[in-house]
Protein backbone atom coordinates (compact mmCIF):
# COMPACT_ATOMS: atom_id res chain seq x y z
CA UNK A 1 0.00 0.00 0.00
CA UNK A 2 1.17 3.51 -0.76
CA UNK A 3 3.26 5.34 1.79
CA UNK A 4 5.39 7.27 -0.68
CA UNK A 5 4.31 7.27 -4.30
CA UNK A 6 5.77 9.15 -7.25
CA UNK A 7 3.30 10.17 -9.92
CA UNK A 8 4.78 11.06 -13.30
CA UNK A 9 2.07 13.34 -14.74
CA UNK A 10 3.73 15.15 -17.63
CA UNK A 11 5.69 14.05 -20.67
CA UNK A 12 6.66 17.33 -22.32
CA UNK A 13 10.19 18.20 -21.24
CA UNK A 14 12.45 21.01 -22.46
CA UNK A 15 14.89 19.76 -25.07
CA UNK A 16 13.49 16.22 -25.13
CA UNK A 17 12.11 14.91 -28.42
CA UNK A 18 9.84 11.90 -28.83
CA UNK A 19 12.60 9.32 -29.51
CA UNK A 20 14.21 10.18 -26.15
CA UNK A 21 10.97 10.60 -24.21
CA UNK A 22 10.68 7.13 -22.71
CA UNK A 23 14.30 7.22 -21.56
CA UNK A 24 13.54 10.32 -19.45
CA UNK A 25 10.37 8.77 -18.02
CA UNK A 26 12.14 5.50 -17.25
CA UNK A 27 14.97 7.32 -15.49
CA UNK A 28 12.46 8.96 -13.14
CA UNK A 29 10.94 5.57 -12.34
CA UNK A 30 14.36 4.03 -11.72
CA UNK A 31 15.33 6.89 -9.40
CA UNK A 32 12.09 6.37 -7.47
CA UNK A 33 12.72 2.63 -7.26
CA UNK A 34 16.20 3.15 -5.86
CA UNK A 35 15.53 6.00 -3.41
CA UNK A 36 12.71 4.79 -1.18
CA UNK A 37 9.48 5.32 -3.08
CA UNK A 38 7.15 2.32 -2.83
CA UNK A 39 4.88 3.12 -5.78
CA UNK A 40 5.21 4.70 -9.23
CA UNK A 41 2.02 6.00 -10.80
CA UNK A 42 0.99 7.66 -14.06
CA UNK A 43 -2.20 9.45 -15.04
CA UNK A 44 -4.81 7.79 -17.23
CA UNK A 45 -5.52 10.57 -19.69
CA UNK A 46 -5.27 11.12 -23.42
CA UNK A 47 -4.80 14.89 -23.30
CA UNK A 48 -2.70 16.85 -20.84
CA UNK A 49 -4.66 18.47 -18.02
CA UNK A 50 -5.13 22.24 -18.04
CA UNK A 51 -3.51 22.77 -14.64
CA UNK A 52 -0.31 21.09 -15.86
CA UNK A 53 0.09 22.07 -19.50
CA UNK A 54 -1.66 22.48 -22.83
CA UNK A 55 -4.12 19.86 -24.06
CA UNK A 56 -1.81 19.26 -27.04
CA UNK A 57 1.18 18.39 -24.83
CA UNK A 58 2.49 14.83 -24.86
CA UNK A 59 0.41 12.19 -23.09
CA UNK A 60 1.33 8.50 -23.06
CA UNK A 61 -1.25 5.72 -22.61
CA UNK A 62 -0.93 4.62 -19.02
CA UNK A 63 -1.09 0.82 -19.07
CA UNK A 64 1.32 0.45 -21.99
CA UNK A 65 3.68 2.77 -20.13
CA UNK A 66 3.28 0.97 -16.79
CA UNK A 67 4.07 -2.36 -18.41
CA UNK A 68 7.24 -0.87 -19.88
CA UNK A 69 8.19 0.59 -16.50
CA UNK A 70 7.72 -2.85 -14.97
CA UNK A 71 10.86 -3.90 -16.84
CA UNK A 72 12.76 -0.80 -15.69
CA UNK A 73 12.04 -1.22 -11.96
CA UNK A 74 12.37 -3.97 -9.37
CA UNK A 75 10.56 -3.00 -6.20
CA UNK A 76 7.87 -0.34 -6.63
CA UNK A 77 4.21 -1.07 -7.12
CA UNK A 78 2.80 0.24 -10.39
CA UNK A 79 -0.55 1.97 -10.80
CA UNK A 80 -2.57 4.55 -12.60
CA UNK A 81 -3.57 7.61 -10.60
CA UNK A 82 -6.25 6.98 -11.48
CA UNK A 83 -7.87 4.88 -14.22
CA UNK A 84 -10.78 6.69 -15.82
CA UNK A 85 -13.54 4.10 -15.47
CA UNK A 86 -15.37 5.44 -18.51
CA UNK A 87 -12.50 4.51 -20.85
CA UNK A 88 -12.61 0.73 -20.58
CA UNK A 89 -14.99 -2.16 -20.16
CA UNK A 90 -14.51 -3.30 -16.53
CA UNK A 91 -13.74 -6.94 -17.37
CA UNK A 92 -11.18 -5.80 -19.95
CA UNK A 93 -9.73 -3.46 -17.32
CA UNK A 94 -9.35 -6.38 -14.90
CA UNK A 95 -7.54 -8.33 -17.62
CA UNK A 96 -5.26 -5.35 -18.31
CA UNK A 97 -4.35 -4.87 -14.65
CA UNK A 98 -3.80 -8.60 -14.20
CA UNK A 99 -1.44 -8.63 -17.17
CA UNK A 100 0.47 -5.73 -15.59
CA UNK A 101 0.67 -7.78 -12.38
CA UNK A 102 2.09 -10.78 -14.22
CA UNK A 103 4.54 -8.67 -16.23
CA UNK A 104 5.75 -6.89 -13.09
CA UNK A 105 6.05 -9.97 -10.91
CA UNK A 106 3.11 -9.13 -8.67
CA UNK A 107 3.50 -5.34 -8.37
CA UNK A 108 0.25 -4.04 -9.89
CA UNK A 109 -2.27 -1.86 -8.12
CA UNK A 110 -5.57 -0.63 -9.55
CA UNK A 111 -6.19 3.05 -9.09
CA UNK A 112 -9.64 4.00 -10.34
CA UNK A 113 -12.06 6.91 -10.43
CA UNK A 114 -15.27 7.92 -12.14
CA UNK A 115 -13.67 10.01 -14.90
CA UNK A 116 -14.08 13.75 -15.27
CA UNK A 117 -12.19 15.28 -18.24
CA UNK A 118 -15.00 15.97 -20.68
CA UNK A 119 -12.77 17.34 -23.45
CA UNK A 120 -11.00 14.07 -24.12
CA UNK A 121 -14.26 12.10 -23.92
CA UNK A 122 -15.77 14.30 -26.61
CA UNK A 123 -12.64 14.25 -28.77
CA UNK A 124 -12.28 10.47 -28.63
CA UNK A 125 -15.98 9.70 -29.01
CA UNK A 126 -16.31 8.22 -25.51
CA UNK A 127 -19.64 8.71 -23.78
CA UNK A 128 -19.27 11.17 -20.92
CA UNK A 129 -22.76 11.24 -19.42
CA UNK A 130 -23.86 13.02 -16.29
CA UNK A 131 -22.11 13.13 -12.95
CA UNK A 132 -24.61 10.61 -11.61
CA UNK A 133 -24.13 8.33 -14.63
CA UNK A 134 -20.36 8.23 -14.15
CA UNK A 135 -20.58 7.30 -10.49
CA UNK A 136 -23.19 4.65 -11.15
CA UNK A 137 -20.86 3.21 -13.78
CA UNK A 138 -17.95 3.24 -11.35
CA UNK A 139 -19.90 1.33 -8.72
CA UNK A 140 -21.02 -1.32 -11.19
CA UNK A 141 -17.49 -1.58 -12.55
CA UNK A 142 -16.08 -2.25 -9.08
CA UNK A 143 -18.53 -5.15 -8.71
CA UNK A 144 -16.98 -6.77 -11.80
CA UNK A 145 -13.33 -5.77 -11.49
CA UNK A 146 -13.05 -6.64 -7.80
CA UNK A 147 -13.98 -10.32 -8.09
CA UNK A 148 -11.89 -10.81 -11.23
CA UNK A 149 -8.81 -9.38 -9.52
CA UNK A 150 -9.41 -11.77 -6.63
CA UNK A 151 -9.38 -14.78 -8.97
CA UNK A 152 -13.15 -15.20 -8.79
CA UNK A 153 -15.72 -15.26 -11.56
CA UNK A 154 -17.88 -12.18 -12.03
CA UNK A 155 -21.52 -11.85 -13.02
CA UNK A 156 -23.58 -8.68 -13.10
CA UNK A 157 -26.75 -7.63 -14.89
CA UNK A 158 -26.43 -3.92 -14.31
CA UNK A 159 -27.78 -0.75 -15.80
CA UNK A 160 -24.46 0.08 -17.44
CA UNK A 161 -22.43 -3.13 -17.51
CA UNK A 162 -23.04 -6.84 -17.74
CA UNK A 163 -20.80 -9.80 -17.07
CA UNK A 164 -21.80 -13.44 -17.43
CA UNK A 165 -19.67 -15.79 -15.38
CA UNK A 166 -16.59 -13.88 -16.57
CA UNK A 167 -13.22 -15.52 -15.96
CA UNK A 168 -9.77 -13.99 -15.63
CA UNK A 169 -6.96 -16.47 -16.21
CA UNK A 170 -4.25 -16.33 -15.18
CA UNK A 171 -5.27 -14.71 -11.94
CA UNK A 172 -2.99 -12.01 -10.52
CA UNK A 173 0.15 -13.28 -8.83
CA UNK A 174 -0.85 -11.78 -5.49
CA UNK A 175 -3.36 -9.38 -4.02
CA UNK A 176 -3.98 -6.39 -6.29
CA UNK A 177 -4.99 -3.46 -4.06
CA UNK A 178 -7.79 -1.19 -5.27
CA UNK A 179 -7.29 2.53 -4.76
CA UNK A 180 -10.13 4.97 -5.39
CA UNK A 181 -9.02 8.51 -6.13
CA UNK A 182 -10.87 11.67 -5.22
CA UNK A 183 -12.39 13.28 -2.17
CA UNK A 184 -16.12 13.61 -2.89
CA UNK A 185 -17.83 13.10 0.42
CA UNK A 186 -21.15 11.53 -0.59
CA UNK A 187 -20.13 9.14 -3.35
CA UNK A 188 -16.36 8.72 -3.65
CA UNK A 189 -15.51 8.24 0.01
CA UNK A 190 -18.52 5.99 0.53
CA UNK A 191 -17.26 3.74 -2.30
CA UNK A 192 -13.79 3.76 -0.73
CA UNK A 193 -15.33 2.45 2.48
CA UNK A 194 -17.29 -0.20 0.62
CA UNK A 195 -14.92 -1.43 -2.09
CA UNK A 196 -11.37 -0.11 -1.76
CA UNK A 197 -8.11 -0.87 0.00
CA UNK A 198 -6.79 2.65 -0.39
CA UNK A 199 -8.05 6.21 -0.67
CA UNK A 200 -6.05 8.84 -2.52
CA UNK A 201 -7.28 12.25 -1.44
CA UNK A 202 -7.03 15.35 -3.60
CA UNK A 203 -7.85 18.30 -1.37
CA UNK A 204 -6.32 21.34 0.31
CA UNK A 205 -4.20 20.57 3.34
CA UNK A 206 -6.70 22.47 5.46
CA UNK A 207 -9.54 20.16 4.41
CA UNK A 208 -7.68 16.93 5.11
CA UNK A 209 -8.89 16.37 8.67
CA UNK A 210 -12.50 16.75 7.60
CA UNK A 211 -12.09 14.30 4.72
CA UNK A 212 -10.58 11.74 7.07
CA UNK A 213 -13.54 12.18 9.41
CA UNK A 214 -16.00 11.66 6.55
CA UNK A 215 -14.26 8.46 5.48
CA UNK A 216 -14.39 7.18 9.05
CA UNK A 217 -18.13 7.94 9.19
CA UNK A 218 -18.76 5.95 6.00
CA UNK A 219 -16.76 3.03 7.37
CA UNK A 220 -18.78 3.06 10.57
CA UNK A 221 -22.07 3.14 8.65
CA UNK A 222 -21.01 0.19 6.50
CA UNK A 223 -19.42 -1.83 9.28
CA UNK A 224 -15.95 -1.51 7.73
CA UNK A 225 -12.85 -1.38 9.88
CA UNK A 226 -11.33 2.00 9.02
CA UNK A 227 -7.85 0.71 9.82
CA UNK A 228 -8.08 -1.63 6.82
CA UNK A 229 -7.93 1.37 4.45
CA UNK A 230 -4.67 3.14 3.62
CA UNK A 231 -5.04 6.88 3.00
CA UNK A 232 -2.58 8.79 0.85
CA UNK A 233 -2.75 12.46 -0.09
CA UNK A 234 -1.74 13.89 -3.43
CA UNK A 235 0.84 16.69 -3.26
CA UNK A 236 2.75 18.84 -5.75
CA UNK A 237 6.44 19.24 -5.02
CA UNK A 238 9.60 20.85 -6.34
CA UNK A 239 12.81 19.96 -4.51
CA UNK A 240 16.41 20.93 -5.24
CA UNK A 241 19.67 20.85 -3.29
CA UNK A 242 19.17 24.48 -2.18
CA UNK A 243 16.28 26.88 -1.69
CA UNK A 244 17.53 29.11 -4.48
CA UNK A 245 17.83 26.22 -6.95
CA UNK A 246 14.29 25.11 -6.14
CA UNK A 247 13.00 28.63 -6.69
CA UNK A 248 14.84 28.76 -10.00
CA UNK A 249 13.21 25.47 -11.04
CA UNK A 250 9.80 26.84 -10.07
CA UNK A 251 10.28 30.06 -12.04
CA UNK A 252 11.50 28.15 -15.09
CA UNK A 253 8.37 26.01 -14.96
CA UNK A 254 6.11 29.05 -14.74
CA UNK A 255 7.95 30.62 -17.68
CA UNK A 256 7.34 27.45 -19.71
CA UNK A 257 3.65 27.83 -18.85
CA UNK A 258 3.59 31.29 -20.42
CA UNK A 259 4.35 33.55 -17.46
CA UNK A 260 6.99 36.28 -17.58
CA UNK A 261 8.32 35.80 -14.09
CA UNK A 262 11.09 38.37 -14.56
CA UNK A 263 8.44 41.11 -14.69
CA UNK A 264 6.28 39.79 -11.83
CA UNK A 265 6.42 41.12 -8.28
CA UNK A 266 6.72 38.82 -5.29
CA UNK A 267 3.05 39.48 -4.54
CA UNK A 268 2.13 38.40 -8.08
CA UNK A 269 4.27 35.29 -7.85
CA UNK A 270 3.13 34.21 -4.41
CA UNK A 271 -0.19 32.55 -5.40
CA UNK A 272 1.51 30.49 -8.09
CA UNK A 273 4.47 29.50 -5.98
CA UNK A 274 2.02 28.59 -3.23
CA UNK A 275 0.45 25.85 -5.35
CA UNK A 276 3.56 23.69 -4.90
CA UNK A 277 5.55 22.60 -1.86
CA UNK A 278 9.03 23.66 -2.88
CA UNK A 279 12.44 24.26 -1.39
CA UNK A 280 15.54 22.54 -0.10
CA UNK A 281 15.46 19.04 1.39
CA UNK A 282 15.15 20.48 4.89
CA UNK A 283 12.24 22.72 3.89
CA UNK A 284 10.37 20.06 1.95
CA UNK A 285 11.02 17.39 4.55
CA UNK A 286 9.71 19.60 7.35
CA UNK A 287 6.49 20.36 5.47
CA UNK A 288 5.69 16.71 4.77
CA UNK A 289 6.68 15.63 8.27
CA UNK A 290 4.44 18.25 9.86
CA UNK A 291 1.49 17.28 7.69
CA UNK A 292 1.92 13.60 8.45
CA UNK A 293 2.23 14.08 12.19
CA UNK A 294 -0.73 16.45 12.35
CA UNK A 295 -3.25 14.00 10.88
CA UNK A 296 -3.96 10.70 12.53
CA UNK A 297 -5.20 8.40 9.79
CA UNK A 298 -3.02 9.84 7.04
CA UNK A 299 -0.62 7.10 5.94
CA UNK A 300 1.35 8.65 3.12
CA UNK A 301 1.57 10.73 -0.03
CA UNK A 302 1.52 10.53 -3.80
CA UNK A 303 3.79 13.26 -5.09
CA UNK A 304 3.84 15.05 -8.44
CA UNK A 305 7.11 16.71 -9.41
CA UNK A 306 5.71 18.67 -12.35
CA UNK A 307 8.22 21.56 -12.33
CA UNK A 308 11.45 19.53 -12.25
CA UNK A 309 10.94 15.78 -11.90
CA UNK A 310 12.45 15.29 -15.35
CA UNK A 311 15.77 16.73 -14.18
CA UNK A 312 18.28 14.02 -13.37
CA UNK A 313 18.64 13.47 -9.65
CA UNK A 314 15.58 15.42 -8.49
CA UNK A 315 13.36 12.35 -7.96
CA UNK A 316 16.20 10.62 -6.15
CA UNK A 317 16.64 13.65 -3.88
CA UNK A 318 12.95 13.68 -2.97
CA UNK A 319 12.99 9.96 -2.20
CA UNK A 320 16.02 10.32 0.02
CA UNK A 321 14.32 13.24 1.79
CA UNK A 322 10.90 11.71 2.40
CA UNK A 323 11.51 7.95 2.68
CA UNK A 324 12.94 8.31 6.23
CA UNK A 325 9.50 9.57 7.33
CA UNK A 326 8.18 6.04 6.78
CA UNK A 327 11.17 4.02 8.02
Amino acid sequence: MTRLGLQIPNFTYPGVETPELFDVVARQAREADASGFDTVLVMDHFYQLPMIGDASDNMLECYTLLSALARETKHVKLSSLVTGNTYRNPAVLAKTVTTLDVVSGGRAMLGIGAGWFELEHDAFGIEFGSFTDRFEKLEESLQIVGPLLRGERASLDGTWYTAKDAMNNPAPIGDVPIMIGGSGEKKTLRMVAQYADESNLICDDGDLAHKLDVLAEHCEALGRDRSEITVSKQKNCCIAPTHDEARSDMLAFLDRRGFDTSSMSEDDLAPWLGLVTWGSPDEVGEHFSDLLSAHDGLDGFTVNMIPNGFMEGRVELLGQTLAPLFA
